[in-house]
């Protein structure tokens, strides 16, 4: 029975490895997950204390590449720390609005995400005075960090899945 209930959490942990495309926490509900599997199962544990730091540790660095690619796209590419800034808070706008205004699972909230980056810096740069295509450039650069920050969680959220994966089967 105990490999019936490991399959049905790699299964739920798979699936929400899908949440981190919404910018919504996937990695650390595939932990929380596997941490309520291994209380629950306590009498014979099914992960080591190390894999869920372990875990826990790629899944702060997820996050920490999730949040700094957009505004380290903008700054790459010539933006401003004010640039960068817009591409931070245009990133929650846009994937709030790509989720609603585009209702593709995944790609609306991931296009509205990248195109946020780059309106948001794009309107920081120009405001404060520079060109438009210094501007547009900034804003391409936030929009290509955002793109790539999301799918460097999910790599990473992929690597979570394949530790927890193996540790189960290799007690």
């Amino acid at each position: 029975m105990f490999y019936v209930w490991v399959t049905l959490l790699l299964i739920v942990n798979a699936l929400l490895l899908i949440l981190n495309f919404f910018a919504l926490p996937g990695n650390w509900l595939m932990i929380a997950l596997t941490g309520l599997f291994a209380w629950w199962y306590h009498e014979e544990p099914p992960f080591s204390i190390g894999v869920l730091i372990a875990a826990a540790v790629l899944a702060i660095a997820g996050e920490i590449v999730e949040f700094a690619a957009g505004p380290g796209g903008a700054r790459k590419a010539g933006a401003s720390i004010r640039g960068a800034f817009g591409a931070i808070v245009g990133t929650f706008a846009g994937a709030f609005a790509g989720t609603i205004l585009i209702p593709i699972p995944l790609i609306g909230t991931v296009i509205g995400a990248s195109a946020g980056a780059c309106l948001g810096t794009m309107l920081m740069e120009f405001s404060k005075g520079e060109k438009l295509d210094h501007s547009f450039r900034s804003g391409l650069g936030a929009s290509v960090g955002v793109f790539l920050g999301t799918g460097g969680k999910f790599i990473i959220g992929v690597v979570i899945w394949t530790i927890i994966a193996i540790s189960v089967f290799v007690r």
